[in-house]
């Protein structure tokens, strides 16, 4: 089932803590459910390439550019601490791999950064692994909307890579503001989201595919964008905000691939 039932998705066990930090900070364990770990196999060991978000049992979100034909994947689920085995974790392999047919590599502004994996077998859920809710299809989150970003991707530019899963804090920046000539320009399409752009937080290395969290009226967290792209400059650049494949554009293209899959 793609799209749980009200209060089956997006409504963690563990609530995460929503202060206002906003350099990044380690989460509540286990409070962002549906968020994954994309990994690839090399020599011999795994590595941490990407971030995900459960989308149904057998079903992970991520982006396009985290995917290459020539790896081998699996997802962890349910994990905290990317070091240790942990209790309530879930180690799937990966069997399929769909980016968006409109996907262009070398074009990484033209947007359509997006992807679906499908696991080897369904996962159940659990007060560590949990679906996420996805945002109605054509939804558009208002100027300096604030959301979280999650990953276990660089702390800084060129820093170290945590062991505990982040959260930084993002002010949505709306299109007719990310496009202005001194911030993305025409970088920037309508079919993505951007957030941050303060010189303190984004996305880094690292996080890419995983999830831009926003809670909705009803309390429940939504996946509204998709780790994309950020400045060439640096993670935390001024006017330079992580950008992010918006979810609500994507709600028909998801639900044809995991039907037809």
């Amino acid at each position: 089932m793609l799209f749980p039932a009200a209060l089956s998705c997006g409504v963690p066990t563990y609530q995460p803590v929503v202060s206002r930090v906003v350099n990044g900070e380690d989460v509540v364990p286990h409070s962002w459910p549906w968020q994954v770990s994309l990994q690839y196999l090399y020599n011999g060991y795994w590595y941490h390439t990407c971030g995900g978000s459960l989308v149904a049992s057998n079903w992970v979100l991520t982006a396009a550019h985290c995917i290459s034909s020539y790896n081998t994947y699996r997802v962890q689920l349910g994990k905290h601490n990317l070091r240790y085995v942990e209790s309530g974790q879930k180690i799937i392999n990966v069997i399929k791999l769909i980016n968006h047919s409109r996907w262009d590599p070398n074009s990484l502004s033209n947007g359509f950064d997006i992807s679906l994996i499908k696991l080897e077998e369904s996962v159940e859920f659990s007060d560590t692994i949990q679906p996420a809710c996805l945002p109605p299809a054509g939804s558009i989150l208002p100027h300096q909307y604030g959301c979280y970003v999650t990953g276990w991707g660089n702390i800084r530019t060129g820093g170290p890579e945590p062991d505990i899963l982040q959260q930084g804090l993002l002010l949505v920046v709306d299109h007719e503001n990310c496009s202005q000539w001194d911030w993305w320009g025409d970088g920037v399409r309508t079919n993505m989201i951007c957030a941050g752009g303060d010189g303190i937080t984004s996305s880094c290395n690292g996080d890419s595919g995983g999830p831009l969290n926003c809670r909705n009226t009803h309390g429940a967290w939504e996946v509204h964008g998709v780790v994309s792209f950020g400045s060439s400059l640096g993670c935390n650049y001024s006017k330079k905000p992580s950008v992010f494949s918006r979810v609500s554009e994507f709600n028909s293209w998801i639900s044809t691939i995991i039907a037809s899959n």
